[in-house]
């Protein structure tokens, strides 16, 4: 932002953080108008598109590209050219893909006379004459957008920025973030902390995102005023003569002084030399001027925002569309990735050329399958609706096994009905390291075989864990969709099979024979194609060199991950009870006390009634705007907090209002670790390995890595966590814990080379009480509690992309504190600050940032036109090689750790994983031995520029282990 906006901009006195622009400064009526910072509401976005402009710009772009040679000809082969229609499509799938719509709307001018043109004649007089080559494109596009399911929404005798402008306001309203494409500057007057307008630079794809700040930034006025300062300056394209000698930079000026049209030229008098009398002599065009550029925002509209919904194309009409106007499969590809595909729109099932599925009855005839060729196996667990679950895992009844090549083949193992011949030949060859196999899920396959008693070894690829290292921001990682995506294979549906024929099937006992022939058929197939999807995963992940991370890292990991689900944790749960019902009291003692502050009871959980207390009956400051009224979040309840008198009925009931919740909260954190415990007395959560974009393991059923960590309650959670009963003969003693001490800012040290971190490091110094010495200029006995925790606080918010305002917020200081603490910061620690610009920069050159290790998230947005997209993306490349790094090592840790157990015969087992912590369940008797494998594996783990420090505690729960 530069000096002269700086100077425009100034924040509220009332409410630190809010940015104003006085208007009418030498008036005496001015107004301090606010600059509203755009809202986030990715669950409700609404895209306006202004067909027309984004058409004719597309056209003349892709026009140019073409008459210098820069492009194709967009010409079908019988004449008809289709520049704009290529282009529009074009952009239009770029902002669905980026700025991920939920809603669309596209709107064009109708042909016929305006209420303006009705009004002033030469209105849009002045412009060129409409290319011939451009006639006859608006309709094609409009064919497209219905084939897309696009609404196309039009008004008689109103152009296509008043439609916007009517659905931006009821967008808001409806508490949309609006998103308004246009090409008429117009547009800005809608803008507002619901809607920003994104305008087309010179080509079509070259968009910028005019938010208020932005509006201010280039024109120096709000854009409640931008329409003011174009009756002044005058609009070319509409032929609408201004004030001559009149430009953008004068007529601002004359705005933040004087105010809006009206009340400008009721100051016109002061004035002075020939630019005041130009005003005072043009006073009827300016007038004029701002009637016309005026945008109607109560149309009479038929159109329900709710049914403008993003839709699922129609794949025939689209591909018969495409099919006329020649484009190929690479727009057409691109927009089925950003609108989705239809659930009938699949290419037609794959002939992989299996034949049929043998059924060996005998351990000869399967190890006449196995033998008879070389390369990898792919096996699947199926299994019956019967098939028992136990705790962590599930059994299952049968296995398929496939192999591709010129020759593809399958064989079914129902391992319910195999006799001591077959099942010993194929536990030979699962246990055989030496024979490849690929295994989709091999965790939970791994756990089911572990369960009958099978040993499963020489797994080669997992496409689930191979396919999240190459893609690790998708959603999902199902088969089908991924044989679909990148191999163009769709393997044909069982017919008939309902349910049972989606993924590792689920299949009837009382169908005959086991399974269904087409399930069969379909698990079969999906096997062969396993194989093929394989072999693409394997070849993409050398070509990123991330080979080692899959097969020395995710793929034994997922065994390890097996074994501790199988094991589980201990829960005490009487315990569990015991805290319930304390939970319980205080959320009884929490809603009482906050009733006692007011007239009447309310439900504490409804936010319509704690609007009307909070801001109505207690006349609390009001909080932000959202639809229903003004927030009762959870930030806005703790930032009121602290803005009022302790001693108020308002503060003691919004003290109540988050005991309550805080209360709530934890109650429903331990009800479902009480749903949670299985009949072995233990809890068997899951661990994701594909789930983080970062690298890191999540939980879940129940998730055991949100428990608070240095709350009184947090602890009370953590103490339910026990030694378990004596299992298998084995005594175990207690409980181990062993995390790292500052693991990401040793990374970060590690990672920038700077020599003041390292050698506070290597010194064993309190990094926090060095760095704030540095920063504070004081010995680092003198550095107080207070500017140790600002220092803590700013260090580990530089590995998230934490900028001076949001430290301000959670430091509570101002802003300007804030700004210098950092700048302090990075006086000291020159190569933090080098190596934080430089990480974001190598990013976006490259398009994804890397771990030590090589792990690679891929980043996009670092090249998008949204602001808000791209800073949230420089906020992951600041953090994604510090906390991916932290995530290899502790799994690179988990695998020592398992190693040496097994190397040294300890019966002890890994328990849980919480971050950058393990938990050990210890038999009695090898305490010393399992502490010192865990500080020599994980603090080996990695080779840095400074040590990993290792922290161990024991006790006889979690709580009690803490160190």
């Amino acid at each position: 932002m530069s000096e002269t906006t700086q100077q425009i901009l100034t924040d509220s006195s009332s409410e630190a953080g809010v940015r104003t622009v006085t208007v009418g400064a030498e008036t005496d009526h001015p107004v301090e108008v606010e600059i509203p910072r755009p809202v986030s509401r990715p669950e409700r976005k609404l895209l306006l598109v202004d067909g027309h402009s984004l058409a004719f710009r597309a056209f003349f772009a892709l026009s140019r590209a073409a008459e210098y040679g820069g492009g194709p000809a967009f010409v079908t082969s019988d004449g008809r050219h289709t520049e704009a229609v290529y282009g529009f499509v074009n952009t239009l799938v770029k902002l669905v893909r980026e700025q991920k719509p939920t809603h669309l709307v596209v709107s064009f001018d109708l042909d016929g006379p305006t209420l303006r043109s009705q009004e002033y004649e030469e209105y849009k007089g002045g412009r060129d004459e409409t290319p011939e080559e451009f006639h006859g494109q608006v309709p094609q596009i409009q064919r497209v957008l219905d084939a897309l399911g696009v609404p196309v929404v039009t008004a008689e005798g109103h152009e296509a920025d008043d439609v916007l402008a009517t659905l931006a306001r009821r967008g808001a309203e409806q508490d949309y973030e609006v998103l308004v494409f246009s090409g008429d500057r117009d547009a800005f007057q809608m803008i507002d902390d619901h809607v920003t307008v994104v305008y087309p630079g010179r080509t079509p794809s070259d968009l910028k995102h005019m938010d208020a700040a932005a509006v201010v930034e280039k024109y120096k006025v709000p854009p409640r005023h931008y329409p003011d300062l174009a009756a002044l300056t005058g609009e070319q394209a509409d032929n609408l003569p201004g004030v001559p000698g009149v430009g953008a930079g004068f007529a601002a000026k004359w705005i933040l002084a004087y105010g809006d049209v009206p009340s400008l030229l009721e100051h016109a008098d002061r004035i002075k030399g020939k630019k005041g009398e130009a005003l005072r002599e043009h006073r009827a065009a300016v007038e004029r001027n701002r009637r016309l550029n005026r945008l109607v925002t109560d149309l009479g509209l038929d159109v329900d925002l709710a049914d403008a919904a993003l839709p699922v194309p129609d794949a025939q009409a689209v591909g018969e569309a495409f099919d006329d106007l020649e484009f190929g499969e690479g727009l057409r590809n691109r927009l089925f990735d950003a609108f989705g595909r239809p659930q009938d729109e699949s290419a037609p099932p794959a002939d992989l050329g299996l034949g049929e599925v043998a059924r060996p009855g005998t351990g000869e005839e399967l190890q006449d399958w196995l033998t008879a060729e070389e390369g990898p196996v792919v096996l699947r667990a199926l299994h019956r609706a019967d098939d028992p679950e136990l705790p962590g895992a599930r059994e299952l009844s049968g296995v398929v096994l496939a192999r591709g090549g010129h020759a593809p083949s399958a064989v079914f193992l129902d391992l319910s009905a195999a006799d001591a011949a077959l099942e010993s030949a194929l536990a030979g060859w699962l246990a055989d390291a030496g024979r490849a196999k690929i295994v989709d899920g091999v965790k939970d396959v791994w756990k089911s075989l572990s369960v009958r008693g099978l040993v499963l070894e020489g797994v080669v690829d997992d496409p689930q864990l191979s396919a999240y290292l190459l893609q690790p921001a998708r959603r999902s990682y199902e088969l089908p969709a991924l044989l679909e995506e990148r191999l163009g294979l769709t393997v044909a549906a069982a017919e008939d099979a309902g349910p049972a024929a989606q993924g590792q099937q689920e299949l009837a006992l009382d169908e005959l024979p086991w399974p269904e022939p087409a399930v069969l058929r379909r698990e079969a197939e999906l096997a062969v194609a396993t194989t093929q999807l394989s072999e693409h995963l394997l070849d993409k992940l050398a070509e990123t060199h991330q080979t080692g991370l899959l097969t020395d890292l995710e793929l034994p990991l997922a065994v390890v991950l097996g074994r501790m689900e199988l094991a589980g944790i201990a829960v005490d749960p009487d315990g569990v009870q015991v805290l319930l019902d304390d939970f319980a009291r205080v959320i009884e003692q929490a809603k009482q006390e906050a009733h006692a502050q007011i007239a009447e009871p309310v439900n504490l959980g409804s936010t319509k009634q704690l609007q009307q207390v909070m801001f109505e009956e207690l006349g609390l400051p009001k909080t932000k705007k959202i639809k229903s009224g003004f927030t009762t979040d959870a930030d806005a309840v703790a930032e009121l907090l602290t803005r009022t008198d302790p001693d108020s009925r308002g503060h003691r009931f919004l003290a109540s209002l988050l005991a309550y919740r805080d209360a709530n909260k934890l109650r429903q954190t331990v009800e479902g670790l009480q749903k949670a415990i299985a009949e072995d007395g233990r809890v068997h959560t899951t661990y994701m390995q594909n789930v983080a974009a970062t690298g890191r393991l999540s939980s879940t059923n129940p998730n055991l890595q949100n428990i608070p960590v240095r709350t009184e309650e947090g602890r009370r959670i953590r103490a339910l966590f026990v030694v378990g009963r004596p299992e298998a003969g084995r005594q175990y003693e207690q409980l181990l814990t062993a995390d790292y001490s500052q693991i990401e800012m040793r990374i970060m040290a590690h990672l920038s080379g700077d020599e003041a971190l390292i050698e506070a490091f290597r010194n064993g110094e309190d990094l926090h009480r060095f760095v704030g010495s540095k920063i504070f200029g004081v010995a680092p006995e003198e550095v107080t509690a207070a500017m140790r925790s600002k220092v803590k606080a700013m260090s580990y918010g530089l590995v998230y992309g934490l900028s001076s305002f949001g430290l301000s917020k959670q430091l509570r200081i101002p802003v300007d504190e804030a700004r210098t603490l950092m700048s302090d910061y990075f006086t000291r620690f020159g190569a933090v600050r080098d190596y934080l610009r430089g990480v974001v920069e190598q990013a976006r050159a490259d398009g994804y940032t890397a771990t030590i290790d090589g792990r690679r998230r891929y980043l996009p947005d670092l090249s998008s036109d949204n602001r808000q997209l791209r800073a949230m993306a420089e906020r992951a490349a600041l953090n994604a090689p510090i906390q991916g790094s932290a995530a290899d090592i502790i799994k690179k840790a988990m695998l020592g750790v398992d190693r040496r157990f097994t190397a040294e015969g300890l019966s002890s087992r890994v328990l849980l994983q919480v971050h950058d912590e393990l938990v050990v369940e210890v038999v009695r008797g090898e305490t010393a031995a399992v502490e010192r494998v865990l500080r020599e594996e994980m603090g080996g783990a990695a080779e840095l520029a400074v040590p990993l420090e290792v922290n161990v505690g024991a006790g006889r729960s979690w709580h009690e282990a803490a160190h």
